[in-house]
């Protein structure tokens, strides 16, 4: 059971702490627990409970007659509303309780829905990666189990491949030859699979090697595949100087190749790289190469 502070069920519902302290008072809803030393902490049902709460009151529902209803009946509420809103919001709040529950029913729901209304590229961008990275900051700070991160990250690793699997792979005339790879000690993926995705509906080439490869297993890729593009992703916090060195290494081994670079770790720097290396910051950076 994960224990969460007023600022963290602020950071996930969106319901300001001070709001959080009135309903306490006024309506009992809901009675955080106490640490050993007098300081409030929520657990997952409360949190369950407050998302739900949050879209109730997002939709115009009055915190008076949500106090009134049953836990169930905010729950059943917040499902159909979550189902037919068009609020991106929304859609991420449903995924952080379907989380909470291990709900892969739940899960296929919610991004079915927003996979209709925003496609695909659109749910990954608008809902899928800034719930990660909510939950990412959770799990960094050991606020949230792991498991719960390795539950969500695996169905959407299954939706991904899936979705790349049924792609109709039609190459352009000046098709480009594309490899994606994650470093050694790397095994955030969903980034990866995603730009697998884009590269290969624009019609390039893709020869995609997943995940934690170590560079001199790259050496003997250069004399059998012609790599015009690397594509690689750093989300764990390595040290400075390994990054430097990885960069480096990297153009020296493909020389004539082009290096494009993502992930939180490259996008929070403010660093110059050598020509021919760029740091992708979003699809629309990573289209401007094709």
């Amino acid at each position: 059971m994960s224990q969460f502070s007023i600022k963290d069920i602020e950071h996930l519902t969106g319901i300001r702490a001070h709001t959080l302290r009135i309903w306490e008072q006024r309506y009992n809803l809901p009675k955080p627990k106490r640490t050993t030393g007098n300081i409030r902490y929520y657990d997952d049902s409360d949190l369950r409970l407050l998302l739900n709460i949050s879209m109730l009151n997002q939709h115009g529902h009055k915190i008076s007659s949500i106090s009134r209803m049953s836990a169930q009946e905010i729950s059943v509420i917040a499902v159909n509303l979550s189902l037919s809103s068009s609020n991106q919001s929304m859609h991420i709040q449903s995924l952080v309780t379907s989380m909470l529950d291990f709900d892969e029913r739940s899960f296929e729901k919610v991004i079915g829905s927003s996979v209709l209304q925003y496609g695909l590229e659109g749910t990954m961008m608008e809902v899928v990666f800034p719930f990660m990275g909510m939950i990412g900051v959770l799990w960094q700070t050991g606020t949230l189990d792991p498991a719960y991160e390795h539950f969500i990250s695996a169905l959407l690793r299954q939706k991904l491949i899936v979705a790349i699997d049924g792609q109709e792979h039609k190459l352009r005339s000046d098709a480009r030859n594309f490899l994606l790879f994650l470093p050694e000690g790397e095994f955030h993926e969903l980034g990866l699979l995603f730009a697998n995705y884009i590269i290969r509906s624009s019609g390039h080439r893709t020869l995609y090697l997943g995940t934690n490869l170590p560079l001199v297993d790259l050496e003997q890729i250069s004399s059998k595949y012609r790599v015009d593009v690397l594509f690689t992703s750093m989300t764990t916090a390595f040290a400075r100087p390994v990054s430097n060195g990885f960069v480096q290494e990297l153009k020296a081994k493909f020389p004539k190749s082009v290096l494009l670079l993502t992930g939180r770790y490259f996008l929070e720097q403010t660093e110059e790289y050598p020509e021919g290396v760029h740091v992708v910051k979003s699809p629309n950076d990573l289209r401007r190469f094709f």
